[in-house]
């Protein structure tokens, strides 16, 4: 039996549809200034696009991307002489349609950039709340640990781990992460140092709440913000990255469709056939262009000073 009196169903709901009301606004506040950047406007619909090919990529693309058609070797894009209509943009040294190959290689890269910055993310906030929160030698040793992962060139370094580890895509997408982690670290930690201070902080601490509660109930959802747009970048250059290491043999190993492992395997046909490396290269440009400049709407969307001015 239900002993809730009236006054307080209505008052719970009168609650519950203030906290929509507020999510909407806010909803409707961060999609105004984001949609004031046009530029971020258009990276979103390619970066969506990017998105759809690469979860649609089975029904998307014309062939199996590692089928090898033997009468087909380096036949240029359609609109060249020699070219296929069914090969749009020609084939690769063996026979494969680059088009397929590119549209199956959207799923790795986004998928790298997932896993890279979810590791980077996760294990640069944990870090970086405790760092900033307890402070001392605590604090010390880890920021003097990023920075000497900082004082590395970052793709030297990830070059370094994978050659350690293996070459292979998991280890690729592991020393990437650890390259890029510093950067969250110490981000995180600055905005922990700025809010740690402040009057609803000190009035938690008073209540009683504990140093696990405090720093990642209280403290943590009020640094957000930066950490989301350091992630969108850092999205980009963990394909980057990844596409670095495979273009030297190191991250995703023949014959996997990724954009970084084509052009590797391009390299002696660049002047005899121009499109076998001008196409992933162009994947590869328009990808992380799309993401930096969704990144950069972002920041107009979130930052409060960018959003008084």
């Amino acid at each position: 039996m239900d002993n809730t009196s009236p006054a307080t169903k209505a008052d719970t709901a009168k609650l519950e549809a203030e906290s929509r009301n507020a999510t909407r606004a806010q909803l409707v506040e961060f999609w105004y200034y984001f949609s004031k950047n046009k530029g971020a406007v258009i990276g979103l619909v390619v970066f969506v696009l990017l998105v759809l090919a690469a979860v649609f990529a089975p029904f998307i693309a014309p062939h199996d991307p590692d089928i090898q058609y033997r009468d087909s070797f380096l036949v240029p894009p359609v609109w060249q002489e020699g070219g296929k209509v069914a090969f749009l943009l020609g084939t690769d040294a063996v026979g494969r349609d680059i088009l397929s190959r590119l549209i199956f290689g959207a799923r790795f890269s986004l998928f790298i950039g997932v896993v890279v910055v979810t590791i980077a993310l996760s294990g640069g906030i944990f870090l970086g709340v405790i760092a900033g929160y307890l402070r001392g030698a605590v604090d010390t040793f880890i920021m003097r640990v990023m920075d000497i992962i900082l004082a590395f060139p970052s793709l030297l370094l990830a070059l370094v781990l994978v050659a350690i580890l293996g070459p292979g895509l998991v280890n690729a997408m592991i020393a990437i992460a650890l390259v890029l982690q510093p950067h969250f670290v110490r981000l995180t930690r600055a905005a922990v140092l700025a809010e740690r201070g402040r009057d609803y902080v000190v009035a938690a601490r008073v209540a009683g709440a504990g140093h696990l509660r405090l720093m990642f109930k209280t403290i943590l959802p009020n640094c957000l913000a930066p950490l989301i747009v350091q992630a969108t970048l850092s999205f980009s250059n963990a394909i980057l990255d990844a596409a670095a290491l495979g273009f030297l043999g190191m991250g995703a190993q023949p014959p996997t469709p990724e954009w970084g492992t084509m052009l590797a395997e391009a390299r002696e046909f660049i002047l005899r056939a121009w499109w076998v490396v001008t196409f992933p290269g162009l994947a590869i440009l328009i990808t992380v262009l799309a993401i930096n400049l969704v990144g950069d709407g972002l920041r107009d969307a979130l930052d409060p000073k960018l959003k008084r001015s």
